[in-house]
């Protein structure tokens, strides 16, 4: 058994933003795909749906932001790890070759 004892704050928070800006681009692509549908039904209906304008911008706007979130947060969660992992001495884990 190997025990994972610190993790790099910067590599965590740099793997975390981009795990989330590509959870932003899928979401951007989803939201710029339903957009013109989301857009054609506040018309017909007159109620007004979330991001319905948004359309192409947010693949540029939620990757950014995603990322940003994901770097911050990947941040945070390894100094909360390296905190944790000096009183219970970190995550064990078993390697086979």
């Amino acid at each position: 058994m190997t025990k994972i004892k610190k993790i790099g704050i910067l590599s965590m928070a740099k793997f975390h933003a981009l795990l989330f800006a590509i959870l932003g681009l899928l979401l951007g692509l989803f939201i710029a795909t339903l957009g013109p549908l989301f857009s054609a039904a506040s018309a017909v209906t007159g109620q007004s749906f979330p991001f319905a304008g948004l359309g192409f911008l947010a693949i540029i706007i939620l990757p950014i932001m995603y990322g940003i979130m994901g770097f911050v947060g990947g941040a945070i969660g390894a100094v909360i790890y390296n905190l944790i992992a000096r009183w219970i001495g970190g995550i064990e884990v078993e390697f086979e070759q």
